[in-house]
């Protein structure tokens, strides 16, 4: 049986992969950034729902663990673009969305160039946490992007000083400003590491691949 549980959540989760790009042509800010938040947080859960009923249902099908990995790739890599797209190109972001970009398509193309041979590849439990890893970091900085909104809408038309006067304590903080700052530069800076340890990973689970896919690869060539 082709459409189980499982498999339709797995497609469900690669059909939502392009609205989290589609949520920024068509929503304003912060809006974009709450739907593409929930939305990714969604897709990711049910990342793990979908091989929990899979394995505890023993519905595993060929097809679910083709499209599997195939919703993952295009939930982060299109996360990854939407994400680095409004980061203002910072080059921190920048390097570490480049490294898993770049493992990802690798990987892809030495998988169908190995054929059938790439399903007997298993998926290691570093894999695994390379995947959880990507997931939590971009959930992080969707949320990041969500409070540097709201920050901009409450300083809006501001005085300078005087928002440096409500930073420094000096005067009442009617509008959450400070609690908004701190949660705009925590996110930040934890989707920020976060990211660059599952670049790591990334390239780390790469180049097992590749040693691993290495004695196939010279039969062929």
């Amino acid at each position: 049986m082709i459409w189980t549980l499982p498999n339709i959540l797995t497609l469900l989760r690669l059909v939502a992969a392009p609205g989290l790009a589609v949520m920024f042509l068509y929503f304003s800010r912060p809006y974009a950034d709450w739907f593409a938040l929930m939305l990714f947080v969604i897709a990711a859960l049910t990342d793990w729902v979908d091989g929990y009923i899979a394995r505890t249902w023993k519905q595993e099908t060929k097809l679910g663990a083709m499209l599997d990995p195939i919703a993952d790739k295009a939930m982060v890599v299109i996360a990854l673009m939407v994400i680095v797209g409004y980061s203002s190109m910072s080059p921190w972001l920048v390097l570490p969305a480049t490294f898993i970009l770049f493992r990802e398509v690798f990987v892809s193309g030495l998988r169908e160039f190995l054929g059938d041979t790439a399903g007997t590849l298993k998926v290691t439990q570093l894999a695994k946490w390379k995947t959880t890893a990507q997931m939590v970091a971009i959930a992080v900085l969707f949320a990041q992007g969500v409070f540097e909104h709201y920050l901009g809408m409450s300083v809006w038309g501001m005085d300078q000083l005087f928002v440096d006067q409500i930073m420094l304590g000096e005067i009442e903080d009617l509008q959450g400003i400070r609690w908004k700052f701190e949660a705009m530069v925590w996110t930040g800076r934890v989707g920020l590491w976060l990211l660059w340890v599952a670049a790591a990973l990334t390239l780390i689970t790469g180049a097992d691949y590749l040693r691993k896919a290495f004695p196939f690869l010279k039969e062929n060539t």
